[in-house]
């Protein structure tokens, strides 16, 4: 990866444990939208992270909930 995206989805990854910390998701729209004033590809690269991150975790849970209801079934 680039240093642009490796800092993005390092700060994705800060940005995303921070709203599981504190409870609000409106806090990637304001990381977003301060980047956007000073970068717009850094700010692009960063939401490209958050989406990403955020769809693997929804795959994970959906597979772990999929994977215990196997070992639950007759």
């Amino acid at each position: 990866m680039s240093v642009t995206e490796d800092l993005a989805d390092a700060l994705a990854r800060d940005v995303l444990a921070a709203v599981d910390e504190l409870g609000d998701d409106t806090l990637i729209e304001a990381i977003a939208k301060t980047l956007s004033t000073s970068s717009t590809v850094t700010q692009e690269a960063f939401m490209t992270s958050i989406r990403v991150r955020t769809a693997e975790a929804r795959a994970r849970k959906l597979l772990a909930e999929r994977l215990a209801k196997g070992k639950t079934a007759p």
